[in-house]
This record gives C-alpha cells, sequence and structure tokens, in this order.
C-alpha cells in the first residue's frame, strides 16, 4: 500500500483511515494518498488555536517574522519540488507553476516585513481643552483565530495569503485548502513544522467541502477568510453576520482598449496570455475585451493569432502554455457554456473545442451580453472581444457586470486613466495592461459580487485585526 501524506493538527503530523486518491487533471494519473481529518482532529485543531490565542498575539514580532523568513527561506531551497507538485495536483503548466513559487516566497517574505513594522500611532488629544495633558496609543490587536478556506487555482499562493499575514499579526489559523488541491498546503505545513512558532498557532485539515460549514460556525473561530465561489462566500457571510468574514470570490475581468493605444502587438499578447494562463483559473483572467472601434479589426487579428500561439499540452512541458481546467466536469460546462454563445448568435474565430480536460483557447466576437460566457465568470481560457464606439461606452458596459474585481485600461491618456479609477467600479483598475496583474504586497479584492475585504500581505492584516485603545493621562510636556 502506498504511504498516506497527513494533514496538521496544531504542528502534529496527522493521518486518517478516510484516504482518496488526488489525482492529476491532465491524464487522471495518481499523484499521492492523503486523507480527511477526523472529527477528533478537527475539534484538537480548534481548541488548540482558541487555547494558544493570547500566548500567539503575544509573541514578539521579532519571532514571528524569523518564522515567516525560514518559511520564504525553504520555500525557495524547495522551489522546484513544490512547482512540480502544483503541477501535478492542479494541471497548472509547469512555467506558470514556477511563477506561483516565487510568489509565494515572496509572499512570506512581506509578511515577515511587515511583522516586524506593523506598528500603532500616537495621537494626541489636546487639540480640545477638555483633553489637556491626554494622548491616545491606538494599537492593531488580532481579532482572534482565523479559519483560512483557499481554492484549487492556486494550491500554494492563495494559501500563503491565509497563512503569512494571520502568522505576521499572531492570529492563530486553521488553514483548509481545496481537497481537489491538498497536497502543496500539506508541504507547507511540514515547513512551518520546522520553526518555533507555538503549537496551535497553525493546523492544515483535509476536509470535504460539506464538512466546512461546521467550521465556519464555530466560535472559537471569529474571522473566516474564504477564497473561492459566489454562492458558497455569500452564504458564509449570511450564516455568519456576527464573524468578521473576507470574501474574495472571482469576477469576469475586462480589458479596455482604447484608440490612442499605438501598440496592438504589445496589447493583443498581454489579452491573449492573461485570457489563457493556466487555463483561464483566475479570478482576474481576461474574460472580456472592449475595443475602441477604430482599432476593432486590427486588435482582433493580432489577438487571434496571439491566442493561437498559445500552445496546449501536458503541462508538465515547459513548452506548453495551456494546460487542462481541474476536471472533466469543469471541461464540459465550459463547452456548454460555448455552445449556448453559439446557439445565441457568437461567432467563434478560434478554439471552441475540447479534448478531454483540455478546452483549446477560445477568442468570440457578436456574443449577447447575457450569455454566460460573457456575464458570468467563465474560468475557461475563453475570450470575447466587441467595439465600442467611445470610453463611455466602454465604461458603461464593464460597470454593467455584477463582478467588480479589476480592469485594465490601454491608454496614455493620464486625464482618462484617473476617470477609469474613479468610474470604474472594481477593486483594482490596471492602467496599461490587463486586469491579471497582481503584486502580493497591493490591496487586492473586489466590490459587488466579487467579494468583501482586502488582501495582500499588509490590508490582510488590518482586515484580520482592529484598534484598540489606550489613553495616557497627565502627560505635562
Amino acid at each position: 500500500m502506498s504511504s498516506v501524506t497527513g494533514y496538521w493538527v496544531a504542528g502534529e503530523s496527522r493521518t486518517s483511515d478516510v484516504t482518496f486518491e488526488v489525482r492529476h487533471p491532465f491524464d487522471g494519473s495518481s499523484v499521492a494518498t492523503t486523507c480527511y481529518a477526523t472529527d477528533a482532529d478537527v475539534e484538537r485543531a480548534v481548541a488548540a488555536a482558541h487555547a494558544v490565542r493570547h500566548e500567539f498575539a503575544s509573541l514578539p514580532a521579532h519571532a514571528r517574522a524569523a518564522a515567516l523568513d525560514h518559511v520564504s527561506r525553504r520555500l525557495a531551497e524547495r522551489a522546484e519540488e513544490l512547482a512540480q507538485l502544483i503541477t501535478a495536483e492542479s494541471g497548472k503548466p509547469i512555467v506558470w507553476a514556477r511563477v506561483e513559487v516565487t510568489r509565494a516566497i515572496s509572499t512570506f517574505r512581506w509578511g515577515a516585513e511587515e511583522a516586524r513594522r506593523f506598528s500603532g500611532e500616537l495621537q494626541r488629544l489636546d487639540t480640545d481643552a477638555g483633553a489637556t495633558g491626554r494622548m491616545a496609543l491606538v494599537r492593531r490587536v488580532a481579532r482572534g483565530p482565523v479559519l483560512g478556506i483557499s481554492p484549487f487555482n492556486f494550491p500554494i499562493n492563495l494559501v500563503a495569503h491565509k497563512v503569512a499575514p494571520a502568522l505576521a499579526v499572531g492570529a492563530p489559523i486553521v488553514v483548509k485548502p481545496s481537497p481537489k488541491t491538498p497536497l502543496s498546503a500539506l508541504l507547507l505545513g511540514e515547513i512551518l513544522a520546522e520553526t518555533d512558532l507555538p503549537a496551535g498557532s497553525w493546523s492544515v485539515l483535509i476536509t470535504p467541502n460539506d464538512r466546512a460549514a461546521d467550521l465556519v460556525a464555530d466560535p472559537r473561530l471569529p474571522v473566516v477568510s474564504f477564497t473561492g465561489s459566489v454562492p458558497v462566500g455569500w452564504s458564509i457571510r449570511e450564516a455568519v453576520p456576527r464573524k468578521h468574514v473576507v470574501l474574495e470570490l472571482g469576477g469576469n475581468a475586462a480589458a479596455i482598449v482604447n484608440s490612442d493605444w499605438s501598440d496592438l502587438d504589445y496589447a493583443a499578447d498581454r489579452i491573449a496570455t492573461f485570457a489563457t494562463f493556466q487555463a483561464g483559473q483566475s479570478c482576474i483572467s481576461v474574460q472580456r475585451v472592449y475595443v475602441h472601434r477604430d482599432s476593432y479589426d486590427d486588435l482582433v487579428d493580432r489577438v487571434v493569432k496571439a491566442v493561437e500561439a498559445q500552445g496546449t499540452g501536458d503541462p508538465k512541458d515547459p513548452a506548453t502554455k495551456v494546460g487542462p481546467v481541474i476536471d472533466a466536469a469543469a471541461a464540459e460546462r465550459i463547452e456548454q457554456w460555448v455552445g449556448e454563445a453559439g446557439a445565441a448568435g457568437a461567432r467563434v474565430l478560434t478554439g471552441g473545442t475540447r479534448e478531454g480536460t483540455t478546452y483549446a483557447p477560445t477568442v468570440l466576437v457578436d456574443v449577447p451580453e447575457d450569455a454566460k460566457v460573457s456575464s458570468e465568470e467563465v474560468f475557461a481560457p475563453v475570450l470575447t472581444i466587441a467595439p465600442v464606439d467611445s470610453m463611455d461606452e466602454a465604461f458603461e458596459k464593464v460597470n454593467a457586470s455584477r463582478f467588480g474585481l479589476q480592469a485594465g485600461v490601454f491608454t496614455h491618456d493620464l486625464q482618462l486613466a484617473f476617470r477609469a479609477s474613479a468610474e470604474l467600479e472594481v477593486g483594482g483598475v490596471i492602467i496599461g495592461d490587463v486586469p491579471s496583474f497582481r503584486a502580493d504586497q497591493m490591496p487586492y479584492g473586489g466590490v459587488k459580487d466579487s467579494g468583501f475585504g482586502r488582501e495582500g500581505v499588509q490590508a490582510a492584516m488590518t482586515d484580520l485585526t482592529e484598534e484598540r485603545v489606550t489613553v495616557l493621562t497627565g502627560i505635562t510636556v
């Protein structure tokens, strides 16, 4: 019998008899055998997080930072091993898996740096006579233990965005990675176990998704940070209205190309690359493109050629840019949505075919705005392009979506850039590039159905803490 990869309970590796296979999405081969946490081990993890919360919150910043530095360093040392693991469990092409590992290394490095400088502020109160001799010390303290629920599409970096900020502020965290891609998070557990962090400050539990509701409801985990689907995310917030809930729920990101943008080859390459990278399974993958009519025909031709240059195949091959989607059900759904758009009048300029779990990079035009490939999150290497007669029209179309995560605007017009920042109903506007750009230290999150709260290391640290005021009295100087 093959060995079983265990989960982590309060820093200790554990196994159970309820095992399952993690399979490679491309060919269905077995990657590893792991197991679901027992009810008793789930209870141990939550109880330990609750018990250690005060001790961990009072741990000196240098100790927390040293642990995060260790994780960053060890991820760098095991980078290729981890990249291969990401590709094996998620089907992400190895070229993109290596990028993800590099980002996770930076995320933990940022966590260490922010842990060292995350401080409060002094606020003078003697601006009014009644507060003469008083000063306020405003500090941020952890809200309490965190339940971090992460999805399959970034199996290490989105876990890092839960773990690094929590550890940096002294908040114990119970991580629940996706059962489809748990292995990267379990490897992170190996590295965390090498640190001197107190027992109970972190756990990595593999549980079925239908068991997550009990963890969400547990009062000993007052903070829930969830990245995943819209229905699940809002159901969490509705189920625990008295908890602090952070939601990153995805979108259908749009790119706008203004008539002043002359380098259409650059725009086409960026659009094609980030509409198809990791098979479009990114919350800020380019899904909709609105192009000024003056540039429309020219850009469409260039985008089609650039999309056709994105090679599909075995994700372990460094030449492969577009691998499989996560499973057959996802591929079949994509096929259905594209078929529905075609039946409603959309034209397929390239792609539109499926082979197993691989869906060919696809460009659609003449797409009805209410088609699912345009109005919902397609989570696939599928791109729609439409002409607009003005930037006003483009902004209206972007804002008509129920999602609002990020948008990209290709323009050199400074006034238009500031207008986009002010008027587009999204969490982030990327000028001169696609909406898919994310630096891991910047605030990241959306509005409307794209979620609530912000990630990005410092922003998440703020989100996981609350202000506590101490007023000093009798100050004479």
